[in-house]
């Protein structure tokens, strides 16, 4: 596809990588390579400092807040690369989420005291939308924010809250009102996770890592300060938000290096009959299949790129790259677990800390294989389940 990139395009590309391998410290490109989910806070935040230092953190905001002024094509160049470099996945929860909703519907106020803290990676963020019995259906949130003068009182509970016990702040939605349609009365919340009466109680997921979490609200009071635009308007800056939460989803370089990854896996792997996996004609059509369904799935993400190039929208459409990105990824984990064997069943979780000292049972390339496999069966799950994807393009581009 480099055909379809121009000279200065290329030469940009050129400059990611440079930087890429020179700035992204190898301790953390290691860590992300066998288990991003095991990232640190710490290594996050290091990393975020590196690119605001270089300016590049925040590739989507405009440049009076601090973008990189980078058209469509750069940034997609950038996000491929970054992928394939192994880089460990900023918090998206202020750079992609509520920042970018703070910019469109926040007072001068709200973006002078939050934009510049999200930027330099001071202040973190979480999610508060789903809740016990309001996942996809997310206007059916119970969660109320009842007003009392100048504050709101919160009582209620939000779950599968990603890293709230690493957050600062979380944006929420609530309910204000009970009249008219359910997507109506809900109000959109800036909340001070220090704030009393807040309790973050954690969930462990199937690969016993804690990334999950439930937030509970007691009587907690908010400033009506601290609410993005007008009160009952809430859903309509919750879809602004989830517009930007499903881009990027398409995950062409981190697929693409994992093809490479299971390649080499299955050159070392020893087959049934003596010789390597690679050998085995059935594992090696299944692999084969998969990545051509993933250079398929490169291309409509080009086609969808050339059309924001070209001044139009992507739109509804984007949901298949959610579809197939994430069927894609979860294909590929299978298939390095298979790779890997029966090394694959003693799970140590120890082991996928790139400075612990235990011994790794098996080889190298099955290392974090069997996290990855199992945390990843979400990721049909989360950011809108593939279901609902199916439903978008049902409803929106096919007119079903």
């Amino acid at each position: 596809m480099d055909a379809q990139f121009t000279t200065e395009e290329l030469a940009f590309r050129d400059e990611v990588r440079s930087f890429f391998k020179a700035e992204l410290p190898e301790r953390i490109r290691i860590q992300t390579a066998v288990a991003a989910s095991y990232v640190s806070k710490e290594y996050t935040r290091e990393w975020h400092q590196i690119l605001a230092n270089k300016g590049w953190v925040a590739p989507n905001w405009p440049v009076e807040h601090g973008g990189t002024g980078w058209n469509a094509t750069q940034k997609h160049i950038f996000e491929e690369e970054y992928q394939a470099a192994q880089a460990p996945r900023l918090s998206p929860f202020g750079l992609v989420m509520v920042g970018p909703v703070i910019m469109a519907f926040g007072t001068d106020e709200q973006k002078a005291e939050h934009l510049p803290k999200i930027l330099s990676g001071e202040r973190f963020w979480c999610q508060g939308y789903s809740e016990p019995g309001s996942g996809s259906d997310l206007a059916s949130l119970k969660t109320r924010a009842v007003r009392e003068g100048d504050e709101y009182v919160v009582n209620g509970q939000k779950i599968w809250t990603s890293h709230a016990h690493h957050a600062d702040w979380i944006f929420a939605l609530v309910r204000t009102s009970a009249e008219g349609k359910k997507q109506e009365g809900i109000s959109f919340l800036l909340i001070d996770l220090k704030t009393p009466g807040i309790e973050v109680r954690p969930i462990i997921s199937i690969d016993g890592g804690h990334y999950l979490n439930e937030v509970f609200f007691t009587d907690v009071r908010v400033p009506v300060s601290n609410r993005i635009g007008e009160e009952n308007k809430g859903w309509t800056y919750a879809k602004f938000l989830l517009g930007n939460e499903r881009s990027g989803v398409a995950g062409v370089g981190k697929s693409k290096e994992k093809f490479l990854r299971i390649v080499s896996a299955a050159k070392e792997a020893r087959g049934n009959d003596g010789g390597s996996l690679w050998d085995d004609s059935n594992f090696r059509g299944r692999l084969l299949e998969i990545n051509a369904k993933l250079l398929a799935h490169e291309n409509t993400n080009l086609r969808m790129l050339a059309r924001e190039v070209a001044g139009g929208t992507v739109g509804p459409e984007a949901s298949q790259l959610k579809i197939n990105g994430s069927e894609i990824e979860q294909a590929l984990n299978e298939l390095l677990v298979e790779a890997t064997g029966i090394h694959a069943a003693p799970y140590d979780r120890d082991t996928l800390r790139v400075d612990s000292n235990s011994e790794l049972v098996g080889p190298e390339f099955g290392r974090g294989a069997m996290t990855e496999h199992l945390l990843r069966r979400a990721a049909s799950i989360y950011g809108g389940t593939n279901e609902i994807q199916r439903d978008i393009i049902a409803k929106h581009v096919l007119g079903l």
